[in-house]
């Protein structure tokens, strides 16, 4: 075995019984099945590179099932079961948001690597998704814990949003700066994953619009106010990258297969900006005619001017919701695209289209909202089970905690120097899976096997 690409692949010893025994190749990949099950995280060199390797991209995962567990705890079609289902996946997200927060904070005081993840051009994007992530879990405290009427659940979402607040306006003021001082970027090479850094000021403004709804007097009023705040700063950035981004995909054309799922960013700033300020108009027009009686049509304005501007971000964001799917679809059906984390950017950002969708329902009480969210909700929902169950089956590999930040597991891509070597070794994988699988056992009984255990999934 070559020794510098000893971490790529699996020796692995068969004791063969029989002729039959291996035969063929679907004998191999039920071994290769085996292989996987009893030896978990095998596509790590050691254990320690769970903490090492965990990015605040797993907070996508937060994101997508906080916002499934809101949507089918809302679903517009009263059904009990659902209610509970939904409240069930939320707690599901509360267990997997913690499990992420100890893991990347584990990470941060082991490592003290944080001046790293600000300066790489992918992690430091990610920053965003972990207030992003615990917007979710604080918008299903208010909605699927006000049947309980505890006084103690408002309070602690209002904390809880504070601290999404500073982490949002933090994580838009330093990482953008961030980007301008030290990363460089051209616009073939820039990515939707710019957005991440100043959409969770979107997200913030939404979440205070319902944790507004808790609270009334000068408590909501403060609420609102910044909230609207947080939407104007996210907004306005937002638009700007997305302009940039729909530029770059006109002259250099869709985006690199591995980053598929990223043509959906754009819709998060889009639909959940027009779910945030259709909230943030209805709570207006609650609080603000009392608390505000200086302005006295106030809350009257923003509740229309809430409908109106939703309503075209909505349209907006239905456009880039139908050129990102076909963009996906086209994707798809021309090249093999491997599963990361990114699939996870499939579900939050539609998710705010069906919130859109919901909120816009609830204002005209249209059938065709109800019914366009409704089937959101649905193929969202099975959309989401398919990307946990690869989500589940590449953590148990190992294969989503590859550090590939550390420089000692990016093994083709190391330095110059080791091209020859990677070509070579590329050219052997290719021999070698050319070779056939042998039938006759030598006289000891026993057959070495040299395999690449990415091939064998």
């Amino acid at each position: 075995m070559h020794p510098r690409y000893a971490t790529n692949r699996t020796e692995l010893t068969l004791n063969i019984a029989g002729d039959d025994n291996l035969s063929t190749m679907g004998g191999l990949k039920s071994f290769s099945l085996k292989h996987h099950i009893h030896r978990p995280m095998h596509k790590l060199e050691s254990k320690s590179d769970i903490i090492r390797g965990f990015s605040p991209a797993w907070f996508n995962a937060t994101m997508g099932t906080g916002a499934i567990a809101n949507l089918i705890h809302s679903f517009p079609y009263s059904c009990r079961p659902l209610e509970y289902i939904g409240m069930a996946i939320g707690l599901f997200n509360i267990t997997i948001y913690l499990a992420c927060f100890v893991l990347f904070a584990t990470r941060l005081v082991k490592h003290r690597d944080i001046s790293d993840i600000l300066l790489h051009p992918q992690l430091s994007m990610s920053l965003g998704t972990i207030p992003m992530g615990l917007c979710t879990i604080v918008s299903g405290l208010v909605t699927m814990m006000s049947r309980f009427n505890t006084t103690w659940i408002p309070i602690f979402a209002l904390v809880l949003w504070s601290i999404v607040v500073v982490a949002s306006v933090l994580c838009s003021l330093i990482v953008p700066f961030v980007v301008i001082a030290h990363q460089k970027y051209t616009l073939e090479s820039m990515s939707a994953i710019l957005l991440l850094p100043v959409v969770p000021n979107v997200v913030a403004a939404s979440t205070g619009g319902i944790v507004a709804s808790a609270f009334s007097g000068t408590s909501a009023t403060a609420i609102i106010l910044v909230s609207y705040m947080l939407w104007g700063m996210g907004v306005v950035l937002a638009m700007m990258l997305i302009t940039a981004y729909l530029i770059r995909l006109v002259l250099y054309k869709l985006p690199p297969k591995e980053a598929m799922a990223s043509a959906f960013i754009p819709l998060g700033p889009l639909g959940q900006s027009s779910y945030g300020i259709q909230v943030l108009g209805t709570q207006a027009l609650r609080v603000f005619p009392a608390s505000m009686p200086q302005i006295e049509y106030i809350g009257s304005i923003l509740y229309v001017l809430g409908f109106i501007v939703g309503l075209l971000l909505w349209a907006a964001a239905l456009w880039w919701f139908v050129h990102a799917s076909c963009s996906a679809i086209y994707t798809l059906v021309h090249e093999r695209v491997p599963f990361n984390l990114g699939w996870w950017a499939l579900i939050f950002p539609a998710g705010t289209v069906a919130f859109s969708t919901n909120a816009l329902w609830g204002t005209t009480g249209y059938t065709f909202f109800r019914v366009l969210n409704a089937s959101l909700t649905a193929g969202l929902a099975v959309l989401w089970i398919y990307v946990l169950a690869n989500t589940i089956m590449y953590a148990w590999t190992g294969e989503l905690f590859k550090p590939s930040n550390v420089s000692r597991l990016e093994l083709a891509d190391s330095s110059s120097n080791d091209s020859a070597d990677a070509d070579e070794y590329r050219e052997f994988s290719e021999d070698a899976q050319a070779l056939p699988l042998p039938t006759d056992s030598p006289a000891s009984g026993v057959t070495k096997i040299v395999a690449d255990p990415s091939q064998m999934v």
